[in-house]
């Protein structure tokens, strides 16, 4: 066999491979396409099937969305996700730094039974919490409170917190914490000046995966809130009545309400897979 064609096999089957991953994101993009088209659509056209590629474009949508109708406002929901989702991932950023730096650079004894029971609270269903929560709610007078949703959102997201960041500190030379140490700092100065900016890629892929997950977050939110701390995705199922589904102005709606998801992931995604790899590669 020439050595042309040794070099060139794996050519061809690195090509097959990018190829291959074009033809999947393409996938993964197309829906996210097809709404947006759907949302610039009028209802008429948007009901056609198959749908219609080349129909008259409009804002009709985004008015009825925005209220411009005669419809509810949607500020006060998408006010109230993003206080939900910021403040839940700080307090879960404030709560899973020493608990994964306690895991990682001064790890406790058998503290990988102790990530497994971290984990593990994310095996029970959510709906099999839901009663017991609503029952606190309702007892203590907390329904419709958009800080209930923060506490929530902090307890579901802490382990998984936990549970990435230990694996980026344990990347944290222990030298640096030494040297630190002999220089007189103390726990909350190493945690902010030395272990978080070394760490700060792994910090912000939880970060931005915490957020995802409070903002999308329906079933709490639909079952615990009702006018004052009604969350985004609660205020999009109102679109779905009676009187029909209205395709136009859902898809409008849904792509208002995924933009402060997509514009973090963009904003962050340099930091995301920065994150995500670290550790991967010895």
């Amino acid at each position: 066999m020439s050595t042309v064609a040794v070099r060139t096999r794996p050519r061809r089957r690195g090509a097959g491979l990018g190829l291959l991953a074009w033809l999947v994101g393409i996938a993964f993009f197309l829906p996210i396409a097809w709404m947006a088209l759907t949302s610039f659509h009028s209802e008429s056209d948007a009901a056609t099937n198959p749908p219609s590629f080349t129909a008259a474009l409009t804002l009709d949508g985004y008015r009825e969305f925005f209220g411009t109708g005669g419809g509810a406002s949607p500020w006060p929901a998408l006010i109230n996700s993003t206080v939900a989702s910021v403040a839940s991932t700080l307090c879960v950023l404030l709560l899973a730094l020493p608990a994964a730096y306690a895991l990682s650079v001064r790890p406790v004894r058998k503290w990988t039974d102790v990530l497994f029971f971290f984990l593990s609270t994310k095996m029970m269903p959510a709906v099999a919490g839901l009663l017991p929560i609503y029952l606190f709610a309702k007892n203590a007078g907390l329904l419709d409170n958009i800080w209930l949703l923060v506490l929530l959102y902090t307890a579901m997201n802490l382990p998984i917190a936990v549970w990435m960041m230990q694996s980026f500190l344990a990347e944290v030379p222990v030298a640096v914490i030494e040297a630190a140490q002999i220089d007189g700092a103390r726990l909350p100065t190493i945690l902010t000046r030395v272990v978080a900016p070394i760490a700060l890629p792994g910090i912000a892929a939880t970060a931005l995966i915490c957020f995802i997950f409070s903002w999308n977050e329906l079933l709490f939110a639909r079952v615990l809130t009702g006018v004052v701390a009604e969350t985004a995705p609660v205020f999009l199922t109102g679109f779905i009545t009676s009187q029909g589904l209205f395709l136009a102005k859902v898809c409008a709606a849904s792509l208002v309400i995924s933009l402060p998801v997509l514009a973090a992931g963009f904003a962050a995604q340099d930091k995301l897979v920065q994150g995500l790899s670290l550790g991967a590669v010895k």
